[in-house]
């Protein structure tokens, strides 16, 4: 993603990081698995949603699949626009819809 077009001010960028505790427990980290095909097309209907209700901004977003160690980040959402105000929204808004409506699954790994 460019760093800014001529009319974008503003970029938020959020960094899910993987918790060392899972239900209280101590885990090591996170096995992430998903189905690909289905996740990426729920994806791009993500961001093609968020871009008729607000067409102005940039949006990059990564997730990572397989373990991902305690500490970590699984997940980076970046989004650029013209006020922090929308760029805040909007990650939110991103992050919430990934988690209820991208097939990506997760596996606490314990810590023995």
């Amino acid at each position: 993603m460019p760093a800014f077009s001529d009319d974008e001010g503003a970029q938020c960028q959020f960094l899910g990081t993987v918790r060392h505790l899972e239900d209280g427990k101590v885990i090591s980290g996170i096995e992430y698995s998903a189905y690909l095909p289905m996740a990426e097309t729920e994806l791009q209907k993500l961001c093609e949603e968020a871009q008729a209700q607000q067409p102005t901004h940039q949006v990059y977003i990564q997730h990572r699949l397989g373990f991902v160690a305690a500490r970590e980040p699984s997940i980076v959402i970046r989004v650029n626009t013209k006020h922090s105000a929308e760029a805040f929204s909007l990650c939110q808004w991103y992050l919430k819809a990934i988690k209820t409506s991208v097939p990506i699954w997760k596996k606490p790994v314990w810590k023995v």
